[in-house]
């Protein structure tokens, strides 16, 4: 397998491969502090410099079995991370510069996703009751609150750039698509209303757009190597139109990927060999 780490610039409209690395690697983020993008493979974390692309693996200390289910705080750099070596199942960690990480859930599987703008909550998704439901904490995990009820299943939380939303996708009746949520549990909404299977939502820092991952009518879950399409929809909800079509799925653009300006989003696609 081969992974083609890729930019998408909104204003230009174009796709930049930035480079195409041997094996599986998945979820870039990009650094909010550096010009760089970090990306997981093999369970292990690494750092992809815009100006010289080429994987730096980053040390994580003993977590090294890592998911892609990873970023970085938008105020400090503070890397949060998704690993399983502890526990056997996924559990969120935050790790600073420099020191080793910091367990943050108590319950598991937890798996992280999104910091709010001024870095002190997070959201996350994790298995409560046999049913996967979005949760927020404190940055330090404590105080962990249940946002979401009534769905078979809920991924891919996000925050808005104003932090008075979080974004999540949810499954209903077999039916998948964006919804957005106060932090607090209230005013629940639904964005998307269409046959296609939509996860993974990301708004854009500077409030404008949200960036998804859409699968094909009747996709189970969210699968990896098959087409899907990116799509792009108005923040305050709208029509969503089509940015373009890839093979990909799962890995592809799992958490939050935009730059800080809000102008290009870094994504993955794949080529099988």
């Amino acid at each position: 397998m081969k992974s083609l780490l890729q930019i998408y610039d909104l204003d230009a409209g174009s796709v930049e491969v930035l480079c195409e690395l041997d094996g599986h690697y998945e979820a870039p983020n990009w650094h909010p502090t550096e010009d760089a993008l970090v990306i997981n493979g093999g369970g292990r974390l690494f750092r992809v410099p815009l100006d010289a692309p080429k994987p730096e693996l980053i040390d994580t200390g003993f977590a090294t079995l890592l998911n892609n289910d990873h970023g970085l705080s938008p105020t400090d750099g503070v890397y949060y991370l998704t690993d399983k070596t502890e526990t056997s199942k996924a559990c969120i960690y935050r790790m600073p510069a420099g020191a080793p990480p910091e367990r943050l859930t108590v319950k598991v599987p937890s798996y992280w996703h999104g910091v709010s703008p001024d870095g002190s909550s997070l959201t996350y998704a994790g298995f409560r009751d046999g049913i996967c439901q979005i949760m927020v904490a404190q940055s330090d995990g404590a105080n962990e609150r249940i946002l979401t009820s009534g769905f078979d299943h809920c991924d891919g939380p996000d925050f808005s750039a104003c932090g008075q939303w979080i974004w999540f996708n949810a499954e209903q009746d077999g039916v998948v698509d964006l919804w957005r949520i106060k932090p607090d549990g209230a005013d629940l909404q639904r964005m998307t209303q269409d046959a296609r299977v939509n996860w993974f939502p990301h708004p854009s820092p500077n409030g404008r757009w949200v960036v998804y991952l859409s699968y094909p009518e009747g996709t189970k879950g969210h699968p990896a190597n098959l087409d899907a399409e990116l799509r792009l929809l108005p923040a305050e909800g709208g029509q969503p139109r089509e940015l373009i079509t890839l093979f990909g799925g799962q890995g592809t653009l799992n958490v939050p990927c935009w730059s800080p300006d809000g102008q290009k989003f870094a994504f993955m696609s794949f080529v099988l060999t």
